[in-house]
C-alpha cells in the first residue's frame, strides 16, 4: 500500500539529502555562556530560558566533548547498530568564544567514531565573518558537514526586547545571509506565544522567515519554566503573558504548515520540557503524539 505524501518536508528529509546513512544528534554542553548573560551585551538572559529544560543528563560539560558524545553514542546505538551522528552545540551560545578554542572543540566532535558532522546552536549576533570562513572550510563530506542553527524567536524587535534577546530581526536576516552565502545549512528556532504577540504577528514571523535562505526551522510553543524571569512575571496578578491551550496551538501549527514555504524543513512543532521544570503548558503529550493529532488534522483539512 502507498503511504500517504507527508504534509511538509520534514528535518529527517533535509538529512537524507546531507547523509547517506540514519543520523541522530547528540547534545554537547561545551561550557559556554551568552552575551546577554555575561555582561557583553546584557545581563539576566533570556526571560524565559532555563537550560536545564533541553539538556540531556549526559551532557555534563565537565567531561569532554569526547565523552559526552561517547554516552550518546550508548544511549542510542541500542536502537540502530548503523546509525551516524551528528554532534550538537546546543546550550547556551557555542560561538562565544575566540576561533582557536571553537575549532579545538569542533575537531574534537568531528574525529570521534561515527560523528559525521556539526549542528552548532548560537545567536545571529555571534556569526563573525573569519568563524564564517573557517566553517566553510571544514563543511566537506570527507571532513564533516557543517550545519547552524540560530535562536531567532521572532521577526518582532519589540518581543525580542522585551524577552531580552539583545538582538534584533536585522541581525538575523545578516547572519542568515551570510551562513547560506557560505554554503552551509542554517536553521532558525522560533517560539509561538511569546508575551505581547498576536496570532497574526506569529505568522508574520513565518512569512519573514519565508523571506530568507533558510533550510529548517525548529518551532515550538512558549513554556513557563521554573527558575525564569518569565515564571515570576507568569505568577503576577494581572499579567498578559498566557500559554497555549493545545487546540489552539495545533489550529495554528496547522497554518504555519500551509503557509511556511514548502522546501523549508521543520524540524518539531513543541518542545517537552522536563515536568519538575515545567509550569505551563502541561499538555500530558510527547513530541510524537502531538505531531500525530497535528498530521490527523492536517489530513482533514
Amino acid at each position: 500500500m502507498t503511504q500517504p505524501a507527508k504534509p511538509y518536508r520534514d528535518y529527517a528529509d533535509l538529512l537524507r539529502e546531507l547523509f547517506p546513512w540514519k543520523m541522530q544528534k547528540l547534545s554537547v554542553n561545551a561550557g559556554f555562556s551568552c552575551p546577554n548573560r555575561d555582561g557583553s551585551i546584557g545581563r539576566g538572559g533570556c526571560t524565559y530560558c532555563n537550560n536545564a529544560s533541553f539538556s540531556p543528563a549526559y551532557c555534563d560539560p565537565s567531561d569532554s566533548v569526547t565523552v559526552q558524545l561517547e554516552k550518546g553514542k550508548a544511549f542510542f546505538g541500542k536502537k540502530y547498530a548503523d546509525m551516524r551522528y551528528l554532534a550538537y552545540f546546543q546550550t547556551y551560545t557555542n560561538t562565544l568564544a575566540g576561533n582557536q578554542r571553537l575549532f579545538l572543540l569542533y575537531n574534537e566532535a568531528l574525529s570521534v567514531d561515527k560523528v559525521e558532522g556539526i549542528v552548532i546552536g548560537t545567536r545571529p549576533d555571534c556569526i563573525p565573518p573569519q568563524l564564517l570562513e573557517e566553517l566553510a572550510e571544514i563543511n566537506r563530506p570527507q571532513r564533516g558537514r557543517v550545519m547552524i542553527e540560530l535562536g531567532a524567536e521572532s521577526s518582532h524587535d519589540v518581543t525580542l526586547e522585551r524577552i531580552n534577546r539583545c538582538h534584533t530581526w536585522a541581525d538575523t536576516v545578516e547572519a542568515v545571509t551570510a551562513i547560506h552565502a557560505a554554503g552551509i545549512p542554517v536553521g532558525l528556532h522560533l517560539i509561538m506565544g511569546l508575551p505581547g504577540e498576536t496570532r497574526a504577528d506569529m505568522l508574520a514571523t513565518i512569512d519573514a522567515v519565508n523571506a530568507l535562505p533558510v533550510d529548517m526551522v525548529k518551532i515550538h510553543q512558549l513554556q513557563i519554566l521554573r527558575g525564569t524571569r518569565m515564571a515570576r512575571e507568569y505568577a503576577t496578578p494581572g499579567t498578559d503573558i498566557g500559554v497555549f491551550e493545545l487546540e489552539a496551538y495545533l489550529d495554528l501549527c496547522c497554518d504555519i504548515v500551509h503557509r511556511l514555504r514548502p522546501d523549508i524543513a521543520i524540524d518539531r512543532f513543541v518542545s517537552q520540557s522536563p515536568a519538575d521544570l515545567l509550569i505551563a503548558p502541561r499538555w500530558g503529550l510527547k513530541n510524537y503524539q502531538f505531531t500525530h493529532l497535528l498530521h490527523r488534522r492536517l489530513g482533514n483539512a
